[in-house]
């Protein structure tokens, strides 16, 4: 028996979420969620996949399984034994995997569209042939905002390596994860997986470290190297002395919030 259909509307109910709310989260129209509760439509699996992410359950259970009877468990997939589907671009006349670059205009797209073949091909790709980068993995560029990482500078590009088991994540190293909450960000990370979840840290010291929990992360990048097209002056010194100055600007505007409260 297919119990997608009361599943769905189930586990919406379950989070206390209107359909407009879930219809943001898994990227459709709100009309569409209602029409999967009522059985007129069934979604298309790159959305059924979005539906496993968000509620942290497995496609077989969202099918198959009366969740409301029998209830169900969110487990971590640390280990990625699951399924994870990971599109990539692939250069046809070469046979070789392309990059694919997520500027910051596009990071709101790419936490619905990740697990889409057609979105993630629509998107920017880049070739590096640095011996650095082995060609037989899967990297990704993603392009940062904000001044927490200083002294990599807003703006910059983040060159990544994909990380299907989240157990290598080493301790104070960085990486850009893919958030359900957060959306895309780029920190250095403490695994804390035994625990439940990661704490990430700032370069900035105006940012205090704050945890995500595991089962709200959706893919991990290993960062590698960045790219930045803001060119260091005559005195790259001065251009130092320009970071500690935003981080110092940062860590007084955090007191004046402080005060303020």
């Amino acid at each position: 028996m297919n119990y997608l259909a009361q599943n769905i509307k189930y586990l919406r109910k379950e989070k206390s979420l209107t359909q407009e709310q879930l219809a943001n989260k898994i990227g459709v129209k709100r009309a569409m969620v209602g029409a999967y509760e009522e059985g007129r439509a069934e979604p298309r699996l790159q959305t059924m996949q979005n539906i496993c992410y968000y509620f942290k359950i497995g496609l077989d259970d969202l099918v198959g399984k009366d969740i409301a009877v029998d209830g169900h468990a969110e487990e971590v997939d640390a280990k990625g034994e699951t399924l994870r589907i990971l599109p990539i671009v692939v250069d046809k006349n070469e046979d070789k995997e392309l990059g694919t670059l997520v500027p910051v205009k596009a990071a709101a797209g790419y936490l619905n569209g990740f697990g889409d073949v057609d979105y993630i091909e629509s998107l920017p790709r880049f070739s590096m042939p640095f011996p650095e980068m082995p060609q037989d993995r899967t990297y990704r560029m993603f392009q940062i905002k904000g001044d927490s990482m200083l002294p990599v500078l807003p703006g910059a590009y983040i060159i990544c390596e994909y990380v299907a088991d989240w157990n290598d994540i080493r301790n104070e190293e960085c990486y850009v994860l893919v958030t359900i909450e957060e959306g895309v960000v780029y920190k250095r990370v403490v695994n804390n997986l035994d625990e439940g979840h990661l704490l990430l840290k700032s370069d900035n010291t105006a940012y205090d470290p704050y945890t995500v929990e595991a089962k709200s992360v959706i893919e991990v990048w290993k960062a590698i190297g960045y790219t930045s097209f803001e060119l260091p002056g005559q005195d790259a010194s001065s251009d130092v002395d320009m970071n500690k100055l935003l981080m110092m600007m940062s860590e007084m505007k955090k007191d004046l919030n402080k005060l303020k409260n």
